[in-house]
């Protein structure tokens, strides 16, 4: 798998790790009063509790709630470590801007060179399917003839 395609891996990895760590917390978390000025929220039923408490993190081992936000933190600091170390991986560009504005230049000059020898060969096959075209409606013209008559 070319390095682009792990790059995109983990960027992939790295939302669902999010994604699930915002899910696990908003499923999770008990409440808490956001200021004096609102009412101070009903307490968790028991049951609620403990759900709370024994719930997986994605096929781990069951945790307490407080122990999840931890591990979800850490496996997106390991993930995006992952990716830091992808981005470290990926070769640096020779010469910086101005040289790869010459090489795709250089690419671009390349590419309109064999466009046109495309184009040419398209023409030369065109003919000879024209030719080949017209051949066979010969042959298919003197089968036709070369029946007998009744």
């Amino acid at each position: 798998m070319d390095i682009i395609s792990q790059l995109q891996e983990q960027v992939n990895s790295i939302a669902a790790i999010t994604f699930n760590a915002f899910g696990t917390l908003q499923r999770d978390a008990p409440p808490v009063q956001l200021s004096p000025n609102y009412p101070e929220p009903p307490a968790p039923a028991a049951a609620a509790v403990a759900a709370a408490t024994t719930t997986a993190t994605d096929g781990d081992a069951t945790a307490a709630f407080p122990e999840q936000p931890k591990q979800l933190s850490a496996d997106l600091v390991k993930a995006a470590k992952q990716f830091d170390a992808l981005v470290a991986a990926l070769p640096l560009s020779e010469g910086g801007e101005e040289a790869q504005l010459k090489r795709i230049a250089e690419l671009q000059v390349e590419n309109d060179v064999i466009g046109q020898e495309l184009q040419k060969q398209l023409e030369a096959a065109e003919k000879e399917l024209k030719q080949v075209q017209e051949l066979f409606g010969q042959a298919a013209d003197n089968c036709l003839n070369m029946k007998k008559p009744e």
